[in-house]
């Protein structure tokens, strides 16, 4: 009888097509404000295209949650898949505000460690987007994503260290009659670590999701 309910009950097996399609967005976006984090000429442009693909990315976000509104019987708990592309949208919300803090003080030449912890948020974009599909199967590939999760957080911590010591050199190298400079490298390294927290809550869901299920 169980088995007959749940034939007729609506259910939805997209929600892991709309993860992968979030973390694709969320490569895309990476890949754009390393980009960014060039500078030079075509800064103003690549942010403009950071805006639209976090655009297309709540769109997805937007169809997750009607799905989760349409389905009955969902691949796993309904709180979990809310909280899995509400971190995934974060993530890439916050590449945009970075860029918006670029925009705003029209920053065209970026420090050592900023294109450094834009090559972290490649690789915690790349890390994601390997991740999701594994999803599909978590009994089955639980030990992997667990090595993610870890892989994920051992970048995090780098991204820290290149934090800290990109504002520490950013300090020795702003005259003191020019403390705008310092402020607006300072507020871009906190936006820059955001992201790579962000990336962090996504591992974080994750793993909860894999606790659960093994």
């Amino acid at each position: 009888m169980f088995k007959l309910i749940k034939a007729i009950l609506p259910r939805s097996d997209n929600f892991f097509d709309l993860f992968e399609a979030q973390a694709r967005k969320a490569q895309e976006a990476a890949q754009t404000l390393r980009a960014i984090l060039d500078g030079g000429e075509g800064t103003a442009d690549r942010c403009s295209l950071l805006s639209r693909q976090e655009e297309e990315a709540d769109q997805i976000s937007y169809d997750v949650m009607q799905s989760l509104r349409q389905s009955f019987i969902t691949p796993f708990d309904r709180s979990d898949i809310k909280a899995l592309s509400s971190a995934l949208d974060d993530a890439i919300d916050q590449m945009n505000k970075t860029s918006k803090v670029v925009m705003l003080y029209d920053v065209v030449t970026f420090a050592p460690n900023m294109r450094a912890m834009g090559d972290r948020i490649i690789l915690l974009a790349n890390l994601v987007i390997d991740g999701l599909p594994l999803m599909r199967d978590i009994g089955a590939n639980s030990a992997r994503l667990h090595q993610m999760v870890g892989e994920i957080s051992r970048i995090e911590e780098q991204s820290d260290q290149l934090y800290d010591t990109g504002l520490k050199d950013l300090f020795k190298a702003t005259p003191k009659e020019d403390a705008l400079s310092f402020v607006v490298g300072a507020q871009l390294y906190d936006q820059l670590e955001k992201v790579c927290d962000r990336f962090e809550d996504v591992a974080h869901v994750i793993g909860d999701i894999v606790i659960e299920h093994v």
